[in-house]
């Protein structure tokens, strides 16, 4: 199986500090502070690359478990706000799931929609984390 890189350096201290993160393919490098992280301020933070992976996944996973019934999807959106609390801790993510899928029904979708949550591998890795799922088919 695939090994996936990415890589972080941090110079400073934690106010006046500053790093970047990178993917080691290319598709992403860019700063991040503790502004970014904890309030307004320009750039990314952990918590956003961890929601960007963990919708990716959710909607790779959800994809396949839906074809594997039969019902391939036109397209999966998703979303994952992931709340930073006390500590600071990762203390909620939330997923929304859009599907487009012929010939399926609500039902059957949030079946498969639970399916996925459960077992895409980013799940299974933040599973120490509540989270919630919100999945409708488009209308």
């Amino acid at each position: 199986m695939a090994i996936s890189n990415a890589s972080a350096v941090w110079k400073g201290n934690l106010v006046e500090g500053s790093g970047t993160m990178k993917l080691e393919k290319g598709a992403y490098e860019g700063p991040f502070t503790r502004a970014s992280r904890f309030e307004t301020g320009p750039g990314t933070n952990p918590e956003e690359m961890i929601g960007a992976a963990h919708a990716g996944c959710f909607s790779m996973f959800l994809a396949a478990v839906l074809s594997k019934s039969g019902f391939p999807p036109a397209e999966i959106r998703t979303t994952a706000k992931v709340h930073m609390g006390d500590g600071p801790a990762i203390t909620l993510i939330e997923l929304e799931s859009v599907g487009h899928v012929p010939g399926c029904d609500e039902a059957v979708f949030l079946e498969h929609a639970e399916k996925a949550k459960a077992g895409c591998p980013v799940s299974k890795a933040l599973a120490a984390v509540p989270m919630t799922l919100k999945a409708s088919l488009a209308r």
